[in-house]
């Protein structure tokens, strides 16, 4: 792809002008999208470490006492770790773990106290090497990391994760990448690359190291360094989290002519992985890796660049220079893509916290689909918090669009001739057809406009509600809806899913149905053998009307509402009109189910309860409705205290009396009970009451 020549990556705050980009144009592209597969990375190496020497600890399985005194020995350094950490986060997960450890402990101990031996004593020490784990591997890659000298052990956990990694992108329908880098396998090519740089004069050998030398770069004229945020030049907290923890030491800070230059090569220490080069045996530095392996494919330039709004600095800016030292060039990379970060529920990810969600967890609550529609209603480069709600409105965009999709396949199913697939179109179809254009148009002006899915979506789902306004006119005017418009619009509709992946290319109209990658078209095998029944299944029910056989109408509804939505098939019945078939997800069928069970019942309880209080009124009506008007005030001795010979009260309580207005008020009280027994004996004496 040719872009315009620019001497500065394009990023203008993230937008990305696709409206550039002629089609057909190949695409050279670099994606910072799986950090564990380089096997440089600081956390990867510690993290590998330890984990070999956990397992083979654990495969010595160490007797109880011992397995205690190393777990008591292991909280000292643990604890002091634990009160030097200052993020609430971090310190959260730490006591977590720390109070996981003593719980563990207390049983074990005990039992070893009292001498007890056997599978008891196993168990409990089973449970306390688990709990145990990250502090056990913490204290022995402290004591013994430093013998670890396999470089194999250090590719095993990377291997791992970089599986499970392909497997969740197969089953998000991602696909694969053209070519996939592994620094392991790319490390005389970056030892030439670093070499080229030096010998180019924009790095030194330092101590075993090799680092790349910001000052000089900067002041070439032909090169800028920090292009991407350069406000952040001369951050070191964020150069030494770049540069990764195992390197941070104060002898290897030392090595460096600037405090701003950043390792292209680091010496090995004991228990690190190394490679031999001119410098002696070390690993890669970081940033070098992405730069040696996208310069080695993608030559001196590449359009798009693709990463972590957390990336830019200081990984993408030190990619960038030492990249332009290598070429000799002022733009390795024409457009640089920084997506938005993921929270959980408002929160940034972390374990501590217990909203860490894998892509597996995700899947086991949402389809793939539903995740991809949850991502296209998001801009790429802001943001996207995954959530209940976020989840529900991409669950609600699905239902949306596949009830659309189904209906239009109703339609087509109907039997027409083949001059009826040619309708004259009145003004209702051209003004359709004209805000179908219209939304193609916006469509595409919004993928120009820096890859804008979330209006996309937003332009497909009015287009589908127009569509939605059409169909039910023309149904209310007992006319069929064009089918060749209708037609045309979903299998737009569908290939810019396709387009998103959230449809696999075997659909041909609307959500496939059936097992994914299965050959059998699903749809067209079983719905001829459907409509015959359901074309049956009207026959019948029109018969047991006319006979008035009840047993046969609950029968079909039975049919409708508890068998087939077990199959994964819904009928839906129209007063007057042929009932419409449509196959849809089993889950989304028995979930709309109980759905439909849940609001009948809450109808249910609702009359229920309306009966009850009614019941409730009119008995308590009938309670007062027994009262003589005689002996209504009369309970009422906390207000009055003098009452006349029909019972009406003429003194309060203090014994003072009653004045006019009162006196009024009560007599208006007395002649409406009066009635109301009256109303009571007429009933008994007419033996109404039962």
């Amino acid at each position: 792809m040719q872009a315009p020549p620019i001497q500065q990556p394009h990023t203008e705050q993230g937008r990305v002008h696709t409206s550039r980009w002629e089609k057909g144009d190949m695409v050279l592209l670099w994606a910072d999208c799986l950090r564990c597969i380089s096997h440089g990375t600081c956390q990867i190496i510690r993290r590998a470490r330890q984990n070999y020497l956990f397992e083979q600890y654990r495969d010595r399985k160490p007797p109880a006492a011992q397995l205690l005194e190393d777990v008591h020995t292991a909280l000292k350094p643990f604890t002091v770790k634990l009160h030097e950490t200052t993020d609430p986060d971090k310190r959260q997960m730490l006591e977590r773990i720390q109070h996981a450890v003593e719980l563990a402990t207390e049983p074990l101990e005990q039992a070893v106290h009292a001498s007890l031996v056997g599978d008891e004593v196993d168990s409990l020490a089973q449970v306390l090497m688990e709990e145990a784990k990250d502090l056990l591997s913490d204290w022995l890659d402290s004591t013994c990391g430093n013998k670890v000298t396999d470089n194999s052990i250090f590719s095993k956990l990377p291997k791992f994760w970089e599986e499970e990694f392909h497997k969740d992108m197969e089953v998000l329908n991602v696909l694969p990448p053209d070519v996939l880098t592994r620094v392991s396998e790319y490390v005389p090519e970056i030892v030439d690359f670093v070499q080229k740089i030096v010998d180019n004069g924009y790095g030194y050998a330092s101590n075993g190291s090799v680092y790349f030398d910001t000052v000089k770069f900067a002041a070439s004229e032909k090169h800028s360094y920090g292009k991407l945020v350069p406000e952040a030049v001369g951050d070191q907290k964020a150069l030494q989290e770049g540069e990764g923890d195992l390197s941070i030491s104060t002898d290897r800070l030392s090595e460096k002519r600037s405090p701003n230059d950043f390792a292209l090569w680091k010496a090995s220490k004991p228990g690190e992985p190394s490679w031999p080069c001119p410098w002696g045996k070390g690993r890669p530095g970081w940033h070098i890796e992405c730069s040696a392996m996208a310069g080695t494919l993608l030559g001196s330039s590449m359009d798009i660049h693709g990463g972590g709004f957390d990336l830019r600095f200081p990984h993408h800016d030190n990619e960038l220079a030492q990249s332009e030292a290598y070429f000799e060039n002022d733009c390795w990379v024409k457009y640089f893509l920084h997506t938005g970060h993921l929270t959980i529920a408002g929160c940034k990810m972390s374990k501590s916290l217990k909203n860490f969600i894998t892509i597996k967890d995700a899947l086991k609550k949402h389809s793939a689909r539903q995740l991809r529609l949850a991502f296209l209603m998001h801009s790429w480069k802001d943001t996207l918090d995954y959530s209940s709600n976020t989840m529900e409105s991409a669950l609600q965009y699905e239902k949306f669009m596949n009830e659309f999709f189904l209906n239009v396949k109703d339609i087509l199913r109907a039997p027409v001739d083949i001059t009826g697939q040619f309708e004259k179109w009145e003004d209702e179809e051209a003004e359709l057809n004209k805000n179908f254009y219209d939304k193609k148009m916006a469509v595409h002006e919004a993928l120009c406009d820096n890859v804008d899915t979330r209006t996309v979506m937003e332009e497909m789902r009015a287009l589908v509600s127009q569509c939605n306004l059409y169909i039910a006119a023309r149904k209310a005017s007992r006319r069929r809806p064009n089918r060749a418009l209708l037609e045309s619009i979903a299998l737009y509709l569908t290939h810019m899913l396709k387009i998103f992946g959230a449809i696999k290319e075997e659909s041909s109209l609307g959500f496939p149905v059936g097992e994914p990658g299965s050959s059998l078209n699903l749809e067209s095998t079983v719905m001829p053998y459907l409509q015959v029944l359901s074309e049956f299944r009207e026959g019948v029910r029109k018969i047991a009307r006319e006979k008035k056989v009840p047993e046969v109408l609950q029968l079909s509804d039975a049919l409708r509402d508890d068998i087939l939505p077990e199959l994964g098939v819904r009928f839906e019945d129209r007063e007057g009109l042929p009932t419409v078939v449509k196959l849809v997800d089993r889950d989304t069928l028995l979930k709309e189910r109980e759905e439909k069970k849940r609001v009948e019942e809450e109808k249910r309880r609702k009359k229920e309860e309306a009966a009850r209080r009614k019941q409730e009124q009119e008995a308590a009506k009938l309670a007062k409705m027994k009262i003589p008007p005689s002996e209504m005030f009369l309970s009422e001795s906390d207000k009055y205290s003098k009452f006349d010979e029909n019972g009406l009260p003429t003194h309060d309580t203090e014994g003072k009396e009653l004045s006019k207005g009162q006196a009024k008020k009560l007599r208006k009280l007395f002649e409406a009970q009066e009635k109301l027994h009256k109303d009571y004996l007429q009933m008994v004496q007419n033996g109404s009451l039962q």
